[in-house]
C-alpha cells in the first residue's frame, strides 16, 4: 500500500478531499519525522511506538572485496507495534482464505 492509496482510502472514508486528506497525511509524517529528528518517540495506542535507538559501532566487511569497513554509531528509527495491532495480523493471516499456507 501506497501514501497515495492511503490517501485515497482516508477521503473515501471521510468524505474530506484527496487534497485535504493528502495534506494531513503529510502532516502527520512531517510530525513523526520531526519528533525521532528530535531524539522524542511517537506513541498511537492500539497502533504502535516510534521510538530512536542508538546503534553501537562496529567493524563490517566488504563482502564483495573482504575489506574490513569501520561503520560509526547511528542512530536509527524504530517503530514496536502494539499488542492489539500484532494480534489483528496475526489473527488476519491464521484466517485469510486467499492465503494457502494459512493454518
Amino acid at each position: 500500500m501506497t501514501k497515495a492509496d492511503i490517501v485515497e482510502r482516508i477521503a473515501n472514508a471521510t468524505g474530506l478531499t484527496r487534497v485535504e486528506t493528502e495534506a494531513v497525511v503529510e502532516g502527520f509524517m512531517v510530525c513523526v519525522h520531526d519528533a525521532l529528528a528530535a531524539g522524542q518517540g511517537v506513541e498511537l495506542r492500539g497502533f504502535g511506538a516510534f521510538r530512536v535507538q542508538e546503534r553501537a559501532p562496529r567493524v563490517a566487511r566488504n563482502p564483495s572485496t573482504g575489506e574490513v569497513v569501520d561503520v560509526p554509531a547511528r542512530r536509527v528509527p524504530v517503530f514496536r507495534p502494539a499488542r492489539e495491532l500484532r494480534l489483528a495480523v496475526d489473527d488476519a493471516a491464521v484466517h485469510d482464505p486467499d492465503d494457502d499456507d494459512a493454518v
